[in-house]
């Protein structure tokens, strides 16, 4: 038996609050001073595990080392999010208060896998799915369910789809009981993540037809009602189309109306992939995306986007909770609830894939009720103000050009340098490398009408339009060196 006075495990109260404190000055210095901070310390892979390897510890040691080496060695090697020009990916920056509520929810280590095992956790999910809801203009009748991301969202609607749509029980009996091809449509710029789910859930990657798009990397309908009457002429089954609120290379939008009119057209379910663009309606100037999405039979989100959450926290909405309940319910004994009725008997395991469930709500409730959803919009509109200006700032330059439209807060252009015969795409690769390393802005990249981009995605409350201008210089500076 350990000693008490010396047990790592259990710790005192003024113990407790002396790492408490230690961490907390960390967190509120890191944020004060990221924006000084390279977006990222250039290390190789070597580098690093030199540095951190060593055998399993068998003898603990005190907080404030390992605190001190988290700071130089791991946090110091990481990528920067919350940086002002990490404009890589489509990535949130977090914020101090949910950095907070994940102390909190960790302390507390609840496992929200049902009412019985988190009755308080379960019904703030409830509450705040249900702001989400009330974001979007979602049907007050549907439910959801707060999920790790985007991908398990995805891949959650596609098995309520699949459940719903087909002529078999293929919960029971599997894809093959259907006796022909289950089809889906997704546009070419489509998060690869439905593409995955097709593969996970039996369906078949190739069975989820990638749909072309127009100059807008928008969803080509004519293209999709070819694809669909092709594969009925084959004995197939179309089921599912999806649509992009926003995708990840361009941030393009799909028309969810024209969308839906199809889907209902073609007794199809309707997705619509949101995870990056969703909270963009609470956003006035982009509101009007959203008029017809409470038609979608299921939405992906993530608020760990563009709702600046800490990452771990994506979201599904089931406009027919049914449909999902057929998908994803079980019974096991060492599940039964016993003594309970109707709302207290609910489990989130026959909603969604996940048992052992984090306490997702947490974060988010706190985030909206200490910042406000007229706060967050407002910030929101400010990244798709700065996206634009941006755009604004290439169109009026003779070295640079936009590759695709602004419709959100992505932005896709490429240097272009005057008088300049090569290989651009070649170029450009280089350019993106040499911006990536040098840290003061970091671009991911994209590739639109075949031709290479620097990609960026604002999705930062801190970022500026200097933060922008700042951009553009550090790509100029790049170009005169690659």
């Amino acid at each position: 038996m350990a000693d008490l006075a010396s047990d790592k495990l259990l710790l005192s109260a003024e113990e407790i609050r002396e790492m408490g404190r230690a961490a907390v000055d960390w967190v509120a210095a890191y944020c004060a001073s990221v924006r000084e901070r390279a977006v990222v310390r250039p290390a190789t892979s070597a580098e690093l595990r030199e540095r951190l390897g060593e055998a399993l510890p068998q003898d603990g040691s005190d907080f404030a080392p390992l605190l001190d080496r988290f700071a130089e060695q791991i946090a110091e090697y990481c990528r920067h999010n919350g940086h002002p020009r990490f404009f890589g990916y489509v990535s949130s920056p977090g914020t101090p208060v949910t950095a907070i509520g994940s102390l909190l929810a960790a302390a507390v280590n609840i496992n929200v896998t049902c009412w019985r095992s988190a009755p308080a956790a379960t019904e703030l999910e409830h509450v705040t799915v249900n702001w989400l809801k009330e974001m979007l203009g979602y049907p007050a009748g549907s439910m959801g369910l707060l999920v790790s991301g985007g991908s398990m969202a995805n891949f959650a609607a596609l098995a309520a789809a699949r459940s719903a749509k087909a002529p078999a029980d293929v919960v029971r009996d599997g894809a093959a009981a259907v006796g022909r091809r289950m089809c889906g449509y997704v546009s070419e710029e489509g998060h690869f993540s439905l593409s995955k789910a097709a593969g996970m859930l039996g369906l078949g990657e190739r069975n989820l037809r990638q749909v072309r798009t127009n100059a807008r990397q928008e969803i080509d309908m004519a293209d999709l009602e070819r694809l669909v009457t092709a594969d009925r002429e084959a004995g197939y089954l179309p089921f599912f189309v999806a649509g992009n609120a926003g995708t990840t290379a361009t941030g393009a939008f799909d028309p969810i109306g024209e969308l839906a009119d199809f889907a209902r057209a073609n007794d199809l379910w309707l997705h619509v992939d949101a995870a990056y663009g969703g909270f963009a309606a609470l956003a006035p100037s982009r509101r009007r995306l959203f008029e017809r999405i409470g038609e979608a039979d299921s939405v992906a989100l993530d608020p760990h986007k563009w709702l600046y959450l800490s990452m771990g926290c994506g979201c599904v909405l089931y406009k027919d909770p049914a449909a999902a309940h057929a998908a994803f319910g079980h019974d096991a004994e060492y599940t039964r609830t016993i003594g309970l009725e109707r709302d207290e008997a609910f489990a989130f395991w026959n909603y969604g894939p996940e048992l052992s469930r984090p306490f997702r709500a947490l974060d988010l409730w706190l985030l909206l009720k200490h910042a406000g959803a007229r706060r967050l919009g407002e910030a929101i509109e400010e990244n798709i103000a700065c996206a634009e200006y941006l755009r604004d700032l290439v169109e009026a330059s003779d070295d640079f050009e936009m590759l695709a439209p602004v419709g959100l807060s992505v932005f896709c252009f490429r240097h272009r340098p005057r008088g300049f015969s090569g290989d651009l795409d070649a170029w450009n690769e280089r350019v993106l490398t040499r911006v990536q390393r040098e840290g003061s802005s970091y671009l991911s990249n994209a590739r639109v009408g075949g031709k290479f981009a620097l990609r960026g995605c604002v999705l930062n409350y801190r970022t500026t339009r200097r933060d922008m201008e700042v951009l553009l210089e550090d790509v100029r500076a790049a170009a005169a060196v690659a």
